[in-house]
């Protein structure tokens, strides 16, 4: 077990503070010496590879505590398509070991640089998110330590509250040591998709909503500088894993080796002295970006291409400049179309410029109950922080989707206030008192649980 004091900040490089930081197996954990590290006043935190734009995985004077897999890390039931994984191993690690075997995960974000274990705790959603669900919707056990310092084992029907209280929990009920989970069957790395330029934001909808039953993964990049007739103007990427008759007619060189998967790790971005995202690049960009995108293609394309491309472009968010950024994520029911099309049309003509914003419609919710994800449009906005008025217009922004009924995601915050989550979370109390059932004296807690007074 290692520990030294360092300074920890979320993917958005916002807010840094100082803990001990921890790094142990579970092993490790259980005995009476690694748990004595949880107990310095000010509580621990499980940490993953600090993917989490703004301050879960932050314990200011406290500790936080990033797991190591163990001996056997992945433990794969072929027979029944189950994973059971180290809660610290990551996604890129596992995609590793099973692609070759013929299995993908059952969801992923746009990264695969994030650990099993913070997929569970955040509750991670995709493209695939109106078809499968989130991450939680797939795992069928965990191994969680309690603040006692026992671990206990937990399925959706022996423990179902802390079960719902955990998944979408924010590490805030225990730390996962394990999770078993399902897999999906695959035939290649690769995926068949097709893609799209969408003039504006009411064909986005009128295609989305009939065509994402067709498809397994559904996303689309949407300009969120473009005015007037080109308002919400996109690119639809549409697709389904390509099986190997996929491949003969599409890409048969493909055939060779359909299952190999290697991707490349490139070399992190230079440090930028300040914010090289001016409302004029933006504009230029989000044109060259509209404009090199077919106006209409059938093809495939990687695994990593398709699900994760901005892991090609290491720390990309230095690109933001000293202060780093946010990203502002919202999700509103599907009857609330007309305050999605007024926060893009805002966004659009009063708001900060931003180059990396995509739309998606969403399924059905986990059974989390701080789990985000639920039935509507999710619209999620990448913008650069520091910038002065910005607190002030999110606000905006809030009143908003509150107003319908929507809400934020806890694992993209960094600005939200008490009133907001409570707002958007109506089982947030029922979550606090199993969470306090489990852990009376507070072991359990981040940057973000104070600021939002989760505790």
């Amino acid at each position: 077990m290692e520990t030294e004091q360092r300074a920890l900040s979320g993917w958005g490089r916002t807010a840094p503070t100082v803990a001990a930081r921890v790094r142990a197996t579970a092993d490790e954990l259980q005995t009476d010496h690694g748990f004595s590290a949880l107990h310095n006043g000010r509580g621990a935190i499980a940490r993953g590879l600090g993917r989490s734009y703004g301050d879960p995985a932050q314990n200011g004077g406290g500790t936080v505590i990033e797991l190591q897999p163990g001996a056997d890390p992945i433990r794969i039931d072929a027979v029944n398509g189950i994973a059971t994984v180290d809660a610290g191993v990551s996604l890129d690690a596992l995609l590793r070991e099973i692609v070759p075997q013929g299995w993908f995960v059952p969801v992923t974000p746009g990264t695969r640089f994030v650990t099993v274990g913070g997929s569970v705790a955040s509750d991670i959603h995709g493209k695939n998110h109106h078809a499968d669900g989130s991450f939680g919707a797939h795992v069928t056990h965990m191994d969680l330590l309690l603040a006692d310092g026992s671990l206990r084992s937990i399925t959706p029907t022996s423990d179902p509250e802390l079960w719902w209280a955990t998944i979408g929990g924010m590490g805030l009920t225990g730390l996962i040591t394990s999770v078993s989970f399902s897999l999906i069957p695959i035939e290649s790395r690769h995926c068949v998709v097709d893609t799209q330029r969408v003039p504006h934001l009411d064909a986005l909808i009128e295609k989305m909503e009939a065509s994402d039953h067709l498809y397994r993964y559904s996303v689309a990049w949407i300009d969120l500088v473009a005015t007037g007739k080109h308002l919400g103007r996109s690119v639809l990427s549409m697709g389904n894993h390509a099986s190997l008759d996929d491949l003969a007619e599409l890409n048969p060189k493909a055939l060779e080796s359909p299952l190999d998967f290697s991707p490349a790790v490139f070399p992190d971005i230079p440090s930028q002295p300040m914010n090289v995202w001016s409302r004029n690049a933006v504009r230029a960009f989000n044109e060259v970006w509209y404009r090199k995108a077919p106006k209409q293609r059938h093809g495939t394309e990687s695994l990593t291409g398709y699900f994760h491309p901005l892991d090609m472009a290491g720390q990309w968010t230095r690109l933001y400049g000293r202060h780093g950024f946010l990203q502002y994520q919202f999700v509103v029911p599907f009857d609330a179309i007309d305050t999605m099309r007024t926060i893009i049309t805002k966004i659009s003509e009063e708001g900060h410029a931003s180059f990396l914003a995509v739309l998606k419609r969403m399924g059905a919710e986990s059974g989390g109950l701080l789990s985000f994800p639920k039935p509507g449009w999710t619209l999620t906005y990448d913008l650069p922080a520091g910038v002065e008025g910005l607190g002030p217009w999110l606000a905006e922004l809030d009143e908003l989707v509150l107003g319908v009924g929507g809400r934020h995601y806890l694992a993209k915050d960094a600005l939200a206030t008490p009133s907001v989550i409570a707002a958007g979370y109506p089982r947030l109390d029922e979550w606090k008192s199993i969470r306090r059932s489990v852990d009376p004296d507070g072991v359990w807690v981040s940057d973000q649980a104070r600021r939002l007074d989760l505790l």
